[in-house]
């Protein structure tokens, strides 16, 4: 498992594509293989850091065997969130502002 700065790192990486392919519609949602495979982000991890964010309100994971996210989608609070973010200009957890 990933130490607390991954962790923080890998649901701002996940929360960030996750808008960028939803490009405002909260029905557009993003396979958890290709989150995995574009972020590079370990199973485990890609799994744990869903897991936050659902319980976070800020998407909606559709889980298949495994405990493996199959379908994440931003909620609406997700989408406030990230819109937020990107107007104030504060940087991702862990990281420096765009």
């Amino acid at each position: 498992m990933a130490v607390l700065r991954e962790r923080k790192g890998y649901r701002e990486k996940i929360m960030r594509a996750l808008y960028q392919a939803a490009e405002g519609n909260r029905l557009l949602g993003v396979e958890g293989a290709k989150l995995r495979d574009d972020l590079g982000i370990p199973a485990p991890d890609l799994a744990a850091a869903c897991s936050y964010l659902a319980g976070e309100g800020w998407v909606v994971v559709d889980w298949g065997r495994g405990n493996t996210p199959e379908m994440i989608t931003l909620t609406h609070q997700g989408i406030r969130r990230m819109e937020t973010d990107e107007e104030s200009g504060v940087p991702p957890e862990g990281g420096v502002a765009p």
